[in-house]
Formats: C-alpha cells, structure tokens, sequence
C-alpha cells in the first residue's frame, strides 16, 4: 500500500523559509514522479512543483526563483525548499506520486500547512 506523508509546515512570516518533507513508503519510489500541490481555501488545486524520476524538475510561475524541488531516491523522499514566502504561499501543502506508466498523480498524502504571516 502506497503512502505519502508530508511535515515540515508550520507559520512562518514574509520574506521566511521553510522546507517540506514527503517521505513514501510501499512503492519503488525511484520509479515515480512527484508533485507537491497546494490547496488555498476557495481557491483551486495548483501544481506548484514536480520533479520526474530522472530529476527534471517544472514549478509554476508564481513560484519560480522561490521554490526548489528536490528527491533523494535512497530516503524515498522528496524536498520542497520555499524561499521568499509571502501571504498569498499559504495553503494546504501536498505532495502526490504519478507511477511511470500513468498521466495522473493516483497517490495522495494527506497535506501540511503553510500559514505566512504579513
């Protein structure tokens, strides 16, 4: 059985940093590509990073030069690095595990939250 489980949120004023862990277990993670979303109330599901299984990494604009996504395949772990956080960073946090042969993220943990205060 597949499980994703994100830490490292918390509060955090502007201009602050934090680091988000996703530690999975039950799967060959290397096989994986990874996706950290995030969920802001009355706002829509945003990709905000994803790293494939060779290492390529994409980011939304509204998070690019700020966010570094990163995965040790040995920890089966990915990173999410959050520079130069503002208000509008706070959100539900998650990350979700798309299988080699899949288009869709099938994988989901269950979130961690980023509150930047102003």
């Amino acid at each position: 059985q597949v499980r994703l489980v994100e830490s490292g949120g918390g509060l955090v004023q502007a201009g602050g940093s934090l680091r988000l862990s996703c530690a999975a277990s039950g799967t060959t993670f290397r096989d994986n590509a990874i996706g950290w979303y995030r969920q802001a109330p009355e706002k829509q599901r945003e990709l905000v990073a994803g790293i494939s299984r060779t290492g390529i990494q994409n980011y939304a604009d509204s998070v690019k030069g700020r966010f570094t996504i990163s995965r040790d395949n040995a920890k089966k772990t990915a990173y999410l690095q959050m520079n130069s956080l503002n208000p509008e960073d706070t959100a539900v946090y998650l990350c979700a595990m798309r299988p080699m042969l899949s288009s869709t993220y099938n994988y989901w943990g269950q979130g961690t939250q980023v509150t930047v205060s102003s």
